[in-house]
């Protein structure tokens, strides 16, 4: 049985719950959020609650938020692959090239994500986030997997203008990324390291690519991430983009209102959003 988990809004409010084939199953019951319940055990023991419960809706009435809407920390890997590294200049990085979003940057799945009326320069860029499950610090490489509860689609929208004088502002616009539309369980990844990213922008494929052709692998990251702070259970990574964005295109291709991006990865899903533009004050 495939089960896949995800943050979402129905009649009450934000809650979690499974999502097995086209319903949901709701798990409220069992902690305060998905986040609260990953630091309990792992996915494995949500997984058995929910194999005995009846759905309470279809897939398609609720409202799917990104996964951990109340994550700690989201932190994102900059120039992570060989060829994006290349198409945005300079050297490959020796080390993971660090930075954060903030959970108000970014939306679930089918949400509108916001155009900012400050810039003219608004770019897509798909990525495979990790969802740390158990907790740890000084994590070896070649343990890093076992701290993983499952994978999800990230989109890592950035205003390229405000990212050359400001990183943090350029990355953090509200609404201006995705995250979703769910949890996969780490059991069902066989191997982070093989999985075909696409993103497409109006039906156009814009990045194909296979995270096998990541600098630093996802074990490395939390490897290294894990030097300097203790992981914790709900900590989203990106794992950066590949090459194919709008900024490094002649002429660029920035989105716009009325766009529609989708990020698709094999054995994960399709995480699609509409580009809206900025509501005036």
């Amino acid at each position: 049985m495939h089960m896949k988990f995800v943050s979402y809004e129905y009649s009450q409010g934000p809650s979690f719950g499974a999502v097995i084939g086209d319903e949901i199953i709701d798990l409220s019951d069992a902690g305060s959020s998905l986040r609260a319940v990953l630091a309990t055990g792992p996915l494995g023991n949500l997984q058995a609650v929910a194999a005995k419960r009846k759905p309470i809706a279809p897939l398609n009435k609720v409202v799917l938020l990104q996964v951990v809407p109340d994550a700690a920390r989201v932190i994102c890997i900059g120039k992570n692959y060989h060829e994006h590294a290349k198409e945005m200049g300079g050297d490959a990085p020796v080390q993971p090239n660090l930075f954060m979003r903030t959970p108000q940057s970014l939306v679930g799945h089918r949400q509108s994500i916001v155009c900012p009326n400050a810039s003219s320069q608004y770019d897509y860029e798909g990525e495979l986030a990790v969802v740390i499950g158990r907790g740890g610090r000084r994590i070896p490489p070649d343990r890093a997997l076992t701290h993983v509860a499952g994978y999800t689609c990230f989109l890592d929208g950035s205003v390229r203008d405000f990212q050359k004088h400001s990183f943090t502002a350029g990355k953090n616009f509200d609404s201006s990324g995705a995250c979703g539309p769910w949890l996969v369980p780490a059991a069902e990844v066989s191997d982070p390291q093989a999985l075909t990213l696409t993103t497409r922008l109006n039906g156009e494929v814009v990045q194909h690519a296979n995270t096998s052709e990541m600098i630093h692998s996802v074990s490395a990251i939390i490897s290294y991430i894990s030097t300097f702070t203790h992981l914790e259970p709900g900590d989203v990574i990106a794992t950066g983009t590949p090459s194919g964005v709008g900024a490094a295109r002649t002429p660029p291709k920035w989105l716009k209102p009325g766009d529609q991006v989708e990020v698709e990865i094999e054995d994960i899903g399709v995480l699609a959003n509409t580009v809206i533009s900025e509501p005036s004050v």
